[in-house]
């Protein structure tokens, strides 16, 4: 007797968990085949007993009467999918002793098998292809489906095989019939969604949505209804810096763990924008096999919260943790999944229920207290996390209609989208040249200290703002942060106490201002 060992791979949430398929068989008189399947497998694998003897015999791999022991390791995690099919049966084929070949070692083995043996493709290609490379194995089988999803890893032989037959003569002859796959192309990053030049007025908007595009800072609009508030979010995505190869990775990994793989590497940051009904486990994920809530689909792109005071509560307190760490980390039936979240935020609001709270063309119609609980509504710690808050009026008609006497040959107020741009990238290449950080929103407080220093007219500043609000630690930290964002826009070494001036100029406290005293 020989035990045969063969990796495949589990899906949980966004990543895939190595597993090792250990088979044995012990031969008996009782003219049939048990199957005894262990290591806590979900009721797919179950049921997978009878898929897979049908398919060795189809391809005259017969067990023949006996004892099949198939075990999955480590045992005490939980094994999901139908697709370990493939490991299944070429661990029972090695074990029977029909099959023997060193490439079983270094292979990972991931597909669900038919019973005439054919090969079905299955999510969680490239989630598997990242786990196979980390644990050191050089070589992927799968569907060509799946195939061509784990091929858009670099470092990795792909094999796309069709059949089990395919794969019995990759493993077994001189000669392979299956060939690596190449990998795709990443397609160059091409700016899109909205451009910012469509947008009429709004000057300190399209500033502040540059801003939080060059540091990946948190962006908070507030203003009366039709203001252009949703308007300068769908804006944001055309403005960030194109992607990395790691993050494209990434973003693409994400939507095929939701089969929403699009056939190549994304290289397009993502955009989403959820109801403000959504629930707690569509914003952070959840449900069966754990399905990636709106953060995960939103990681590495812009996740817009539009009426963010008619959120429910526990769904605005859930963003807090991640927002810090940049990854969600859900805990089901004694089992973590961690699931990437690092998106840049952008909420809009309205400062009142009528939203006309503050403005001069409307009068406000909202009583003191409505107004005081619609706002309350946003808890102290959430609002403490928007590094940028920023005051969206209503446009004028002139800028509506182009004919703005004092801008006669523009027709749209306020910095063009390529002079945003040509700043966004200034400030790129400051950071990357001095701390290689992808945002200045990550910086730590060793980086700032060194990075931001405050001097005695910055510290008057600082003492002069707490006195009219108080700022928390984290708000002090911020504000250096977008100083050190507005500095790079400005190509300085270091930031000045003009930085600083402007940072809080860009922190409005909605809150305080005008805000209703109850009696």
């Amino acid at each position: 007797m020989e035990t045969a060992h063969v990796f495949a791979a589990s899906l949980w949430g966004c990543r895939a968990d190595l597993v090792r398929v250990e088979a044995r068989f012990e031969g008996n008189e009782k003219n049939r085949t048990d199957v005894t399947l262990t290591g806590l497998p979900d009721s797919i694998l179950r049921e997978s007993k009878g898929r897979l003897l049908c398919a060795l015999r189809e391809n005259r791999l017969a067990m023949g009467s006996g004892n099949l022991f198939l075990n999955l390791l480590p045992a005490a995690q939980p094994k999901a999918g139908e697709g370990l099919d493939l490991s299944l049966i070429l661990a029972a084929a090695a074990a029977r002793g029909h099959l023997r070949s060193r490439r079983l070692g270094t292979t990972l083995f991931l597909g669900e098998v038919g019973i005439d043996g054919g090969l079905h493709g299955v999510r969680g290609g490239l989630a598997a292809a990242l786990t196979a490379r980390a644990h050191g194995l050089t070589d992927l089988v799968a569907p060509p489906a799946t195939a061509e999803e784990a091929s858009c890893l670099p470092g990795l032989r792909v094999y796309a095989a069709e059949s089990i037959a395919q794969v019995l003569l990759h493993l077994t002859s001189e000669t392979s019939p299956l060939t690596p796959l190449c990998p795709p192309t990443i397609a160059q990053h091409q700016p899109h969604g909205p451009s910012v030049d469509e947008v009429r007025g709004q000057a300190l908007g399209k500033f502040a949505l540059a801003v939080a595009a060059a540091g990946g800072h948190r962006l908070l609009l507030v203003g009366p209804p039709g203001s252009g508030k949703s308007m300068l979010a769908a804006r944001l995505t055309r403005l960030l810096p194109a992607p990395s190869l790691a993050q494209c990775i990434q973003m693409t990994n994400v939507l095929a763990s939701v089969k929403r793989w699009p056939g190549h590497i994304v290289s397009q940051r993502p955009f989403r924008a959820p109801h403000h009904t959504a629930s707690y486990a569509g914003m952070v994920g959840g449900g069966q096999g754990l399905a990636p809530g709106e953060m995960t689909l939103a990681h590495q792109g812009v996740l817009f919260l539009d009426e963010l005071p008619e959120f429910r509560r526990e769904v605005l307190e859930c963003l807090r943790q991640p927002l810090e760490t940049g990854s969600i980390t859900i805990s089901r039936a004694g089992r973590q999944a961690q699931l990437p979240a690092k998106v840049h935020l952008v909420a809009a609001m309205n400062p009142c229920p009528c939203g006309h709270f503050g403005s001069t063309p409307n009068r406000c119609r909202c009583s003191p207290h409505s107004i005081r609980r619609y706002q309350d509504r946003i808890s102290g710690p959430l609002l403490d996390r928007f590094d940028l808050r920023v005051q969206v009026n209503s446009p004028t008609l002139p800028d509506l209609l182009g004919s703005n006497p004092k801008q006669p040959n523009d027709a749209q107020a306020g910095p063009s989208e390529s002079t945003l741009m040509q700043t966004i990238l200034r400030a790129e290449n400051q950071r990357f040249c001095r701390s290689q950080k992808l945002n200045n929103v990550d910086l730590s407080t060793g980086e700032l200290d060194r990075w931001v220093p405050v001097d005695a007219s910055g510290v008057k500043l600082l003492e002069n703002a707490s006195g009219r609000t108080p700022l928390s630690g984290r708000s002090i930290q911020s504000l250096r942060r977008v100083a050190r964002t507005l500095a790079d826009m400005d190509g300085a070494e270091l930031p000045g106490p003009n930085h600083l001036a402007q940072a809080l100029s860009l922190r409005l406290d909605w809150t305080e201002q005008d805000k209703p005293v109850l009696p």
